[in-house]
């Protein structure tokens, strides 16, 4: 394909791209609002999030495994519907429980346009020619990701939280009209198609059952309890049956020989803490900026800009210098370091840190994210066999939804936590602040509670500055329990095989090994002929060869 027609088929996938990230981001910084407007808690408010996580987790690999025998194109198209509407359907909620509802089915488009579009993007570009456009899946990412805050904190702020779910619809139609008229894509061969149902439910329920408890232990429950051990005893007794049913499906959603390729498995292990830094630093850091620093929505999304630069610099450039050059282990090594570094540096910020020193540390978090984790995929499609590229794709997405999915629900807990044991140690204070407030500090006190998320805006100075030094200390707290996971991932990068990236799309690599296996087939063929004995031949024993074989002794064989 010429520049030219990458450009074209690339449009409408870059659009689709575009929807599902701006419909994710739009309601990040408003979401604090959102939640208190609708009267849910902390739990909430992590279930909101987790809900669309767990339900990309679950339904990633399996849209990876529908690619690699139904149409891409189709199926890209299809996911992108669910996702829209169900993000259409979620600005009708009228309850926290209605909201979470649509978030699942939302995440089931999410878990579609996450891994096709990397499998297309294999489809129609090389691993050494994909770091070239880079720049834009880069300029894409950054404008959904800084424009969806900004767009969602004004909508917000100006008019309604509702209108952030139904800002993707325009977008979305142009997406699968720009999709069905540019995209083309190689026919995938036609064989008998089964699904792995049984795994599928097992999958989703060990791993729904895992999130339930960490999102309950510790408020509803104790973390050592009967219901933590009926729980997590469940939870690993269905991923247990899980395993040994992919062992005898015949067509598994997740095939365990992959992981017998050695840089599947440990891009597997290194996605899982990419997806604690990348989706939990996002979630939390709007609650932050708006409960420890007293931002609006709006200025919420403009004060995590200096991450969402630091993802799209680094993912730019280093893609380029991997295309140009061909070396990509050195530039992983870095970014996973500089990833570690700034998690733990994150974990030193305080509601009345220098804004400036938060900038500086979230540039170097998201510059490290930007390094790691597209190149992370792009190692994996290069490493495996090109029949397997949907599930080993799918399979890299799945564990770093997996990864953030549990890190949000664990680090929420954490979050809550921690929370109310500070509140606790400033309770004799936050009393004194409240008493001084006179008939106001009663219904004060009876909003802090309620057990909801506070409305900083509604509160007193005296109050608000103890709330906000509460919540800035108990966000830190959640990037120094997520930075030793970090550490994994310089690990996992550093044992990578440094392959050399193929200068073949898959669609290539797919012919070149079918023709590859058929000159191996003719050759055994003529080989087979070669060795069969012709007629009139005579054998070691002097016999007719044919009638020594008619006779059944062994030497006319």
């Amino acid at each position: 394909m010429s520049h030219r027609e990458v450009l074209q088929a690339l449009s409408g996938l870059l659009t689709g791209m575009f929807v599902s990230i701006i419909s994710g981001t739009v309601v990040s910084s408003s979401l604090p609002i959102i939640i208190a407007d609708l009267g849910g808690t902390q739990a909430s408010f992590t279930w909101v999030v987790t809900a669309t996580l767990l339900a990309t987790t679950v339904s990633t690999p399996i849209w990876g495994k529908l690619a690699d025998i139904f149409n891409r194109k189709l199926l890209i198209q299809i996911a992108l519907v669910i996702f829209v509407a169900s993000s259409a359907m979620a600005g009708f909620s009228q309850d926290p429980a209605s909201l979470i509802t649509c978030r699942v089915f939302q995440g089931l488009g999410a878990g579609g346009l996450t891994s096709l579009s990397q499998i297309i993007m294999a489809d129609i570009l090389s691993p050494r020619e994909r770091g070239k456009y880079m720049g834009l899946f880069g300029a894409v990412m950054g404008v959904g990701t800084v424009g969806g805050p900004l767009i969602g904190g004004f909508l917000t702020d100006a008019i309604d939280w509702r209108w952030n779910f139904f800002v993707g619809v325009p977008f979305a139609i142009v997406a699968i009209i720009l999709l069905q008229k540019t995209l083309h894509l190689p026919a995938v061969p036609k064989g008998k198609v089964t699904i792995d149902y049984l795994g599928t439910v097992l999958l989703a329920g060990g791993v729904s059952l895992l999130l339930i408890w960490v999102s309950l232990a510790g408020t509803e429950f104790d973390w050592w309890s009967t219901e933590t051990f009926a729980m997590v005893g469940g939870s690993l007794v269905t991923l247990a049956v899980f395993i040994f049913v992919e062992f005898k499906a015949t067509n598994p959603i997740i095939p365990l020989p992959l992981f017998k390729n050695r840089t599947f498995t440990l891009a597997v292990i290194g996605s899982i803490s990419v997806g604690v830094a990348m989706f939990g630093t996002s979630v939390f850091l709007s609650q932050y900026m708006q409960l420890a620093r007293g931002a609006s929505a709006t200025e919420s999304g403009l004060m995590t800009i200096p991450m969402v630069a630091g993802m799209l610099v680094s993912s730019t450039l280093i893609g380029m210098v991997i295309s140009r050059t061909g070396k990509w282990k050195r530039y992983m090594v870095l970014g996973s370091i500089m990833l570690t570094v700034g998690m733990f540096l994150m974990g030193t910020i305080r509601f009345d840190t220098n804004f400036a020193i938060v900038s500086a540390y979230m540039v170097l978090l998201g510059a490290g994210v930007g390094m790691v984790m597209q190149n992370m995929v792009l190692v994996v499609q290069n490493a495996v066999d090109p029949r397997e590229l949907g599930v080993a794709s799918s399979g890299v997405a799945f564990f770093r939804s997996l990864g953030g999915t549990v890190g949000i629900s664990a680090l929420g807990a954490v979050l809550g936590s921690q929370a109310t044991s500070l509140m606790a140690d400033r309770k004799d204070d936050l009393m004194a602040a409240i008493m001084k407030l006179g008939e106001k500090g009663a219904g004060v006190a009876d909003a802090l509670s309620s057990g909801q998320l506070p409305a900083m805006k509604d509160l007193p100075e005296s109050v608000r500055v103890i709330i906000e030094s509460v919540y800035g200390q108990a966000v830190a707290d959640i990037f120094v329990v997520a930075a030793p996971l970090a550490i994994v991932t310089i690990l996992a990068v550093a044992f990578l095989p440094n392959l050399s990236l193929s200068t073949k799309t898959n669609h290539q690599r797919m012919t070149q090994s079918s023709a590859e296996a058929g000159d191996d087939v003719a050759q055994v063929a003529e080989a087979s002929v070669a060795a069969e004995p012709r007629t009139g031949q005579l054998d070691a024993t002097g016999q007719d060869a044919q009638a020594s074989d008619r006779d059944g002794t062994s030497s006319g064989r």
